[in-house]
C-alpha cells in the first residue's frame, strides 16, 4: 500500500505545517489552486470545481484542515478523508495535503512555504462559500482586504453567481463548471444514507464503495 493510503507523511514535510500526502507529479507552476474543505465526504461538486480551475491554474491542492473556524470535527476521521480523496482520481495536476489551521489567511501562509512566495494563490469556492469569507467576524476592520492580497478567489455559481464589492472585484474571479452541482453537498450524502436514499451518484465512482463502508 502506497504512503499516502497509510496516512504516513511523504518525505521530510514533516518539518512545516502543511503535510503532502500526494504530490502532483508535473513541475508546479506559479498559480496555484487551492480547494480546502472538510470532504466529509468529498463529491462530484468537488471534483467538478477542481477540474473547471485547471483551465486557470497549473496546479490544484486539495487541503484538509485539521481544525475548523465555523464547524465541528465529526464524522470520517482525517485519515479516512485523506484516503478518500488520494483516490478520487482527479485527472489534472493536482496535490492532496492536510494543514494545521482552518482559515484561508493561515492556509495561504502554509502554502506559501512550500510554493514560495512568487506563486500566484486562488482559492477554489462556491458562491456561499465566497460570501462566508466575506462577511465573516474576523475581529477587526480591513482582514478581508489583507487576505486578498495574499491570495484572489475563483468563484463557482452556487445557487447563483456572486457579485463582489466593487473594491474588490480585481481579486475575486468567476469560475465557469460544466455541470450545476449546486445541489451536491457532503452533507446531503450523509443524510442520504441515513434515510436509506440514492446517494451514490453525488460521489465520485472510484470512492462509492469505501464511502459506503465508512458512512453506513
Amino acid at each position: 500500500m502506497s504512503d499516502h493510503l497509510t496516512g504516513r507523511v511523504l518525505g521530510n514535510y514533516t518539518e512545516r505545517q502543511v503535510q503532502f500526502y500526494h504530490r502532483s507529479g508535473g513541475n508546479g507552476g506559479k498559480r496555484l489552486g487551492v480547494l480546502a474543505g472538510s470532504f466529509n465526504p468529498p463529491t462530484v461538486a468537488h471534483v467538478e470545481l477542481a477540474h473547471a480551475a485547471a483551465e486557470h491554474v497549473d496546479e490544484v491542492v486539495c487541503v484538509l484542515p485539521r481544525v475548523f473556524p465555523h464547524k465541528e470535527y465529526f464524522g470520517a476521521s482525517i485519515e479516512e478523508r485523506v484516503e478518500l480523496l488520494c483516490n478520487v482520481g482527479l485527472e489534472i495536476p493536482h496535490s492532496i495535503a492536510v494543514s494545521e489551521q482552518g482559515l484561508f489567511i493561515d492556509i495561504a501562509r502554509e502554502c506559501r512555504d512550500h510554493y514560495g512566495a512568487e506563486a500566484q494563490l486562488f482559492f477554489l469556492c462556491g458562491r456561499d462559500a465566497a460570501e462566508r469569507i466575506m462577511t465573516w467576524d474576523y475581529g477587526r476592520n480591513g482582514v478581508v482586504e489583507e487576505m486578498l492580497e495574499e491570495f484572489q478567489l475563483l468563484v463557482a455559481p452556487r445557487g447563483g453567481k456572486y457579485q463582489a464589492p466593487r473594491n474588490l472585484r480585481h481579486r475575486v474571479h468567476h469560475l465557469k463548471v460544466a455541470k450545476d452541482h449546486s445541489h451536491v453537498s457532503s452533507t446531503e450524502v450523509r443524510e442520504r444514507i441515513v434515510r436509506g436514499q440514492p446517494w451514490e451518484h453525488l460521489v465520485p465512482k472510484p470512492i462509492a464503495h469505501r464511502v459506503r463502508t465508512i458512512y453506513s
